[in-house]
Parts: C-alpha cells; structure tokens; sequence
C-alpha cells in the first residue's frame, strides 16, 4: 500500500512534484494526487451491487411476501426462516439459507422507520397504557394486570396493579394515579383502548365511551390518542411496562393478596420519585388542582335476582336478602366489590369474585327461608359454602340423627341474634369440647355476651318485666346487659 504520509511530506513539506514522486515510488500520479486530496486511511466502497445469479430470480417473490407482511398481524410476519422454507417448497430455490438471510437483513435495514424526539412541558403531559406480569398471589401463580401512567416532563411513573382492565378498572387507576400525584396532568395520552374509545374516526378524531368523558369532566383534562398500531407515539410509557415488568416486579413477588402487591408498587414508585425530586417538585407545581370529590369508579348495571335470592353479573351470581328475590334491583360495580341497589337502598355488598361460574352468597340471606324449611339445611348451596367446622358440626348431627338437621338449623339461626365470627368461633369451640349441641353453643355465646348491640337492646326490653335486680348487688346489672335472668 502506497504511504501517504511520505507522499504528503514529500509534497507539502520538502516540495517536491508530483511527477516526482510518481516517478521514485513508480506509482500512478493519479494515485499521489488521491493520497494528497485525502489523508483518511483508504475505504473500499461498493458503488454497485454485486449480483446473485442464484437470488436474484426470487428477489421479486420476497418482496412482495414482505409488502403483505405490513397489513398482517404483527405477531404473524415472515421470518428470514420461514421465506427460506417457502422459497424451496414453493419455487424450487436451490441456494443457501445465509444467502436469503443477508437478502432479507438488507431488505428490513432500508425499511426502518425512523422518529423525532419529543418532549413536553411541565404539567403538560402523561402516558398511559396497560401492562400484565405474573405474580404469585397466596401460593398461587396468578396473571395480573397493571395501570401504567408516566409524565413525559419529570419521567415521574405511577404503577397500580388489578384483577382487570375492565372499564372500573381504568377509571380507578386514574384517580388513584391523580391523587398520588396530588394534581392532573393537561393531556393524557392513549393508544386507542376500548374503555377510552368506542369508534376510530379520521386522523385524531375519536368516538370517546361515554364514562370515559366524564371521567374527562370531573378532572378537567384532555385525551389525545395515538394512530393505530402506532404505540411509539406513546415510547415513554411503553418502556415503563417494561421496566416495571423486569425491575419492581423481578423476582416474581410472592404475596398473599393484590392490596399487598399494590403497596410494593406504591414503595417503588415513591423511590423513583425521590430519584427525580426537583423535576417532580416542577411537575408538581404545574398540574391542575383536584376535585374536591373523587371520581366514582363504578360500572352500573340493572340485574334480576331470582326465586334462589341470585343474580348474575359478569358470569357469576351473587346472592340478596330474602325480602329482594324475584325483582329487578341495580347494582354499582367496582373493582372490589359490587354495591346491590333497591331504588335508591343499599340492600348488600358483596366482594367481587374474578372466577368463572362462581356463586358468591352470605348466609344471613338466607336464615328467613330457613325458619320454615330447616331440612333445606343439610343440603344449602349457601351452609356447604360455609367453614369446614360446620360442615363437621353437620356430619355430627345429621349423619347420626335422621331428624338432627332441625338442631342444625337452629344452630344457623343462631346467625340473627349473633354475629357471624361469634358463632363460629362458638361452634369450633364446642367441637373441641367434643359436645356440639344448640344449648352447649348457645351458652357459650351468652357467656360471652356477643350478641350483636342492635340485638341485645331488644333482649333487654323483653326481659325487664321479669327481672328482680336487688338493690344491694349492682353486678347484677351486668347480667341484665346481657340479657340472663338470675
């Protein structure tokens, strides 16, 4: 290789021609005037593609496999594998896989979309999207997903984790987003989510679910959505699902219930906003007051309860007080539990169960119907559902007495003058003392005077016509409380 250095030197320092040194090095002048035009190490450059007798008859096929590629699910796309495997099975190409490999990488190089970076004031903007992981919820490997929502001035991220992405759901990591925040952003940005949109229309233009504006309403932003498939438009929240997903969430956390894992969550966000505190105390400064009430965070719904006291919502039913069977009732229903309406009457509330087929039912609903039909006690749906300790108080009484299920059914009673715990620390009780009858539970209940308050009140009443108290011995009043004649 020629040295430019010395060709340089020769020229520009000692002055000599370039015919000269042309002449003492026998190279080409061209060659010396190329060494003093550029002083870089020489590049070789392809100025035309070199051809690929063997390709080149299918260059034409790929291409057109890769161009329907774009309108294919993304998930569903060509590999540099499977053009391979067409190639051969299809068109008899005989050459080699690196050869379409090279083809392809070179293909999906010059196809590369490119971006501009973009930013935002602060207070001015947030990301939000969804996400799932694996968690393990009390023994259990469970799929859970989790509410995402990032500014794009401070990088400040809120994670709240749920059973559902339902439309409650999205509504509830909004609020609890804002108040953690203590403010709300200007804008917030969305891919194209059914729970924020019920119809895409022309460029920015959206059919918006008719909550999701009052979502808007109630906390005074605006929604800005993205194209569709285009979730770059929204790359700062994006990378938080997966920085969340590999970093708070790694290794898998092992909690006994999603209210544990939220406030693992809630520490590590409270970490990342210590990382960023002069840019959040920016942020924070910027955002829009809140409400003075929160958001309600309820789907509602009409239901019909049927003549088993059940009605059914979200593939599972839920069960009513007797006095509510067989109407029409409306319900509120949140992410944890469903509000069960008569009118404008909260009649019950139940936790809301995420399961399949599931029967979700309290006992005190049914004890009315059970006073008339105490043989429906050995086999309730509702009394099967109950602890193991009735069942074996069931087993005790029913399995040795063909009439022991009136006893049973008394015990259950026991319910309306008691509180539910009460009884059933009772019953577990007896069983210990290996002695489980109406009176041996009864006694221990009073002896623990655990009547609920309402019920002991009424007790009281019925009892001061008979009840001789002395004078002399005050702590007889403690038994009155409790409604035990001496």
């Amino acid at each position: 290789m020629v040295d430019k250095e010395y060709i340089r030197k020769k020229h520009l320092i000692e002055g000599w021609s370039i015919r000269k040194i042309s002449r003492n090095l026998g190279t080409a002048r061209q060659t010396v005037r190329k060494a003093l035009d550029n002083a870089n190490i020489p590049e070789y450059n392809l100025t035309k593609q070199k051809p690929s007798p063997v390709l080149d008859p299918y260059k034409d096929i790929i291409l057109n496999w890769l161009e329907e590629d774009k309108s294919a699910p993304r998930k569903q796309v060509h590999t540099a594998r499977r053009i391979y495997d067409r190639l051969v099975e299809e068109h008899g190409f005989t050459g080699g896989e690196s050869t379409v490999r090279r083809y392809v990488r070179l293909l999906k190089q010059s196809q590369v979309e490119m971006f501009i970076p973009l930013t935002a004031s602060w207070g001015e903007q947030a990301q939000v999207d969804w996400g799932k992981a694996k968690i393990e919820i009390a023994g259990n490997l469970t799929e859970v997903s989790f509410f995402c929502l990032r500014m794009k001035a401070s990088l400040v991220p809120f994670v709240w984790a749920s059973p559902t992405e339902k439309l409650e759901a999205f509504m509830e990591g909004h609020k609890r987003a804002f108040e953690w925040l203590g403010g709300v952003p200007e804008t917030l940005v969305y891919d194209n989510p059914k729970t924020a949109v019920t119809k895409i229309l022309k460029g920015p233009y959206r059919e918006e679910h008719k909550v999701f504006s009052s979502l808007k309403a109630h906390y005074l932003f605006d929604s800005d959505f993205c194209n569709p498939a285009s979730g770059n438009e929204k790359g700062t929240v994006e990378n938080l699902v997966k920085y969340v997903r590999r970093n708070a969430l790694v290794p898998v956390p092992k909690v006994n219930s999603i209210e544990e894992l939220n406030q693992i969550l809630i520490n590590w966000c409270e970490k990342q906003r210590m990382r960023r505190q002069k840019d959040c105390e920016q942020e924070q400064m910027a955002l829009r007051k809140l409400p003075s009430v929160a958001f309600k965070c309820s789907v509602t719904k009409m239901v019909s309860s049927s003549r088993l006291l059940l009605f059914q919502f979200d593939r599972n039913c839920y069960s009513v007080p007797v006095y509510y069977g067989n109407r029409n009732l409306r319900i509120e229903a949140s992410v944890d539990r469903i509000d069960v309406y008569d009118s404008s009457k909260l009649i019950t509330t139940h936790e809301r169960s995420y399961d399949r087929g599931e029967k979700v039912m309290r006992l005190e609903h049914y004890l009315p119907i059970l006073k008339d039909k105490p043989r429906a006690a050995k086999n309730a749906l509702v009394v099967r559902k109950l602890p193991e300790a009735y069942q074996e108080l069931r087993r005790n009484l029913c399995g040795k007495d063909p009439e022991g299920y009136k006893e049973y059914a008394k015990i259950l009673l026991l319910n309306l003058d008691f509180k539910y715990e009460d009884v059933l620390l009772a019953v577990e009780q007896s069983l210990k003392q290996g002695i489980p009858t109406l009176e041996t539970i009864r006694q221990i209940l009073i002896s623990k005077n655990t009547r609920q308050p309402s019920l002991v009140k009424n007790r009281v009443k019925n009892h001061l016509v008979n009840l001789d108290v002395p004078i002399d011995d005050p702590s007889k009043f403690d038994r009155l409380i409790g409604g035990v004649v001496a």
